[in-house]
């Protein structure tokens, strides 16, 4: 599809050449705006560094996940179709077609009991055979909801067990060949990207997998079977494997964590596995595998929390915090410093310091983590979590995830609409986009198809944000995205270069603020949020707060105008508050102005009002990779 191919090359030439108003004119209300295509393609200049942002989904479930195979009747193909643009008809029968293709997708299905669902559900003679098959096969096979839903937890509970219910081997190595293959016939260099994966899921509720990506194709990954909870349900092992699979095989792999916010304190500490203290080794082996970390999801927003950051006002986007992922443990307090993103960038300073090496120093990507074969997050086309919570009336108070206690239990009003990976890379490969998941040159979003740059250096000026060339300047004068600030030439603060471009079919861009993190002289770890660049004549209060740009939305109609904001922002902005002597980390945060959340438009298109309580609006952003200084030691 021709839009696609443009946009992804349009985007960047417009960073490079500054024609940034071609691909943002819009007409009359934004749910109407078409972005322009570019007239001359930009494939053929030759470009030194990686010059086009790539938009894709590393977390997606089908029919062989055992979780989502028990309400979900797409496949793996379908997946693949689906994110390449074609329409397809979704488990109950709606039309889904994406508005703009992905440009690559990891279809990441769980390990436990891989591709266990469809021979179930086809009646396999040696799984009927078995109490539990035979129970679950009627459960699933009656039709209604209520059974349906039944049958889904007991199954999703069965994964806490240690060994699984069913002798799984042969169905497991024959399922993930078959997928390998189909990955291997559905990518297409320079097109789109099928990047093989799989996704470990471990202690139950506390939400510590991982999405484990593969560089290679078919024959690279055939090598192995998904490591699965069975094998281990210690994250160390999972990284130990994927070294003994590198070493023996000379293939690259990397693990993502999930977005950490249901994790109930257990995702980002410092402590090793079995609860002593973080050894050297453990962070190694972590910052080796874990380049990035998945920071927004259908399932919550894990860049920050209002609690440990009171002074950011936009930290309180999308929160799920009243418990772990299946509502068996209240969430307490105490817990959130070490699930969400942006206070694990500082716990990691403070163990560079102490151990010399820093397993926290990781880029953001954003995943939608569906279980419906769709990787659909855009607010006006969004199919939700799971199967069962497709678009209709009621889905808005339907149960998402059921808890023993019902004030913990989660329901579709709570589900956010989120997220995407970009990733910024010479050519959609799988090999380049790897690469640049490697060296961190990544950002999350929550949906929006923004296109933002980031770079730090300490020769930047204000005219370097100047229309122009931002990426050759980037890179000639500073690092990108992801990277160590090089060695201060001189004294002075570091300088950095931020730009943004608007979601051509999206929201206007409220502001751009940069997130510094550090640490003090006494040892205390701190942040400040910095508004460096922002939309119309709006003027700092006396405490240094911007104003709110405003609100358009008409929640009743699902629309709205982009009167407010503006169509691109870019500044210099330097770290008026620099010691050298502080080790610190810097990312970019991109907030949109106020646009209808997936809940109005479901509310405009079948006729509901919905609770009080319901959030109708949203302020779509990206959070890119930081950028890291070290005193020179």
């Amino acid at each position: 599809m021709a839009f696609r191919l443009g946009w992804s090359q349009l985007a960047n030439g417009l960073f490079r050449f500054g024609a940034w108003s071609v691909a943002c004119a819009m007409v009359g209300l934004a749910t109407s705006a078409v972005a322009q295509e570019s007239e001359k393609s930009l494939s053929d200049i030759e470009k030194p560094f990686p010059s086009q942002v790539f938009f894709g989904d590393t977390h997606l479930h089908t029919d062989i996940s055992v979780d989502a195979g028990t309400m979900n009747r797409l496949g793996q193909e379908a997946a693949f179709r689906f994110a390449r643009g074609e329409e397809v008809k979704t488990t109950h029968g709606l039309k889904a077609k994406l508005r703009r293709p992905l440009d690559f997708l990891v279809i990441a299905d769980h390990a436990e009991m891989y591709g266990l669902m469809p021979r179930l559900l086809a009646g396999d003679k040696e799984i009927l055979a078995t109490e539990k098959g035979q129970r679950w096969y009627e459960m699933l096979r009656g039709g209604d909801r209520e059974s349906t839903f039944k049958a889904a937890m007991e199954i999703v509970a069965s994964l806490q067990e240690k060994e699984p219910p069913f002798s799984s081997e042969k169905i497991v190595r024959d399922s993930w060949h078959a997928y390998t293959a189909l990955a291997d016939q559905y990518n297409q260099p320079g097109k789109f990207t099928a990047i093989i994966g799989y996704e470990w899921t471990a202690i139950g509720g506390y939400n510590l997998h991982r999405n484990v990506l593969f560089r290679g194709g078919a024959s690279s990954a055939n090598n192995t079977v998904p490591f699965s909870q069975f094998d281990s349900q210690n994250p160390e092992d999972l990284w130990r494997a994927l070294a003994a699979f590198e070493r023996k095989h000379g293939e690259r792999v990397i693990a993502i964590p999930h977005n950490g916010n249901l994790s109930n304190g257990r995702m980002f500490t410092v402590e090793n596995f079995d609860g002593s203290p973080l050894s050297r080794q453990m962070a190694e082996l972590r910052a080796r595998f874990e380049p990035i970390v998945e920071v927004t999801q259908i399932k919550g927003d894990g860049e920050a929390h209002p609690m440990l950051s009171p002074g950011d006002e936009f930290a309180g986007y999308e929160i799920w915090d009243a418990a772990n992922l299946d509502g068996t443990e209240r969430k307490k307090p105490e817990m959130l410093r070490w699930e969400y993103a942006r206070e694990a960038l500082k716990t990691g300073l403070m163990l560079d310091k102490t151990l010399g090496v820093n397993p926290y120093k990781f880029g953001m990507i954003g995943s939608t983590d569906a279980h419906t074969s769709l990787a659909a997050v855009e607010e006006d086309n969004f199919f939700g979590k799971h199967s069962g919570v497709e678009p209709e009336p009621g889905r808005w108070e339907h149960m998402v995830i059921e808890a023993p206690d019902p004030e913990l239990t989660i329901y579709g009003w709570q589900m956010a609409s989120s997220g995407y990976a970009a990733v910024w890379a010479e050519e959609n490969t799988r090999e380049a986009l790897f690469d640049a998941m490697v060296r961190k040159e990544t950002y999350a979003t929550t949906g929006s198809r923004m296109v933002v740059r980031f770079f730090g250096g300490w020769d930047f000026t204000s005219a370097d944000a100047d229309k122009g060339s931002i990426a050759e300047r980037g890179y000639t004068k500073g690092v990108p995205m992801g990277a160590d600030l090089p060695k201060a030439s001189a004294q002075g603060a570091p300088s950095f270069l931020v730009a943004a471009m608007k979601d051509p079919i999206g929201g206007n861009l409220d502001r751009i603020q940069i997130v510094k993190g550090w640490q003090d002289k006494n040892g205390v770890l701190k942040e400040k949020v910095y508004d460096v660049v922002w939309s119309g004549k709006r003027k700092p209060s006396r405490d240094g707060r911007i104003p709110a740009v405003g609100n358009t939305v008409d929640v009743a109609n699902a629309t709205w105008q982009n009167t407010i904001g503006e169509k691109e922002l870019r500044a210099v902005w330097r770290d008026p508050e620099f010691d050298p002597a502080e080790m610190a980390f810097y990312y970019a945060r991109v907030i949109e102005i106020p646009t209808p959340r997936w809940t109005a438009y479901e509310a405009k298109r079948f006729g509901v009002k919905m609770g009080k309580d319901v959030p109708m609006v949203t302020t779509e952003r990206a959070y890119t990779s930081p950028i890291w200084y070290s005193p020179i030691r």
